[in-house]
């Protein structure tokens, strides 16, 4: 049996819906790993930060605190908000107000 012309366009047609589909699936996949990569970047970091900053350790903290799953806290059950002065506060220097 002769495939008509009608056929052709219908095969045409599938065939250029499943290419838009495999474009739409890769600009996605993109997109999710653009958003995982700037996850990863400003949680690095504000991890940085709360490390040398008493508030942003604080802060760090009470959204760890606010973290709803278990196994999602459990990830920093290590992390102490150290900062150089090892007590979480902001190392101050050796004479704060200058006067000797």
């Amino acid at each position: 049996m002769a495939e008509t012309e009608l056929d052709r366009a219908e095969k045409r047609y599938a065939q250029a819906k499943a290419r838009l589909q495999a474009l739409r699936n890769r600009e996605a996949t993109r997109q999710r790993k653009l958003d995982t990569r700037r996850k990863i970047i400003l949680g690095g970091a504000l991890l940085d930060l709360a490390e040398r900053d008493s508030a942003a350790a604080a802060m760090v903290d009470r959204l760890i605190r606010n973290l709803s799953r278990d196994q999602d806290r459990k990830a920093f059950a290590e992390w102490d908000g150290a900062t150089p002065g090892g007590d979480g506060s902001p190392a101050l220097p050796s004479d704060p107000d200058g006067s000797g």
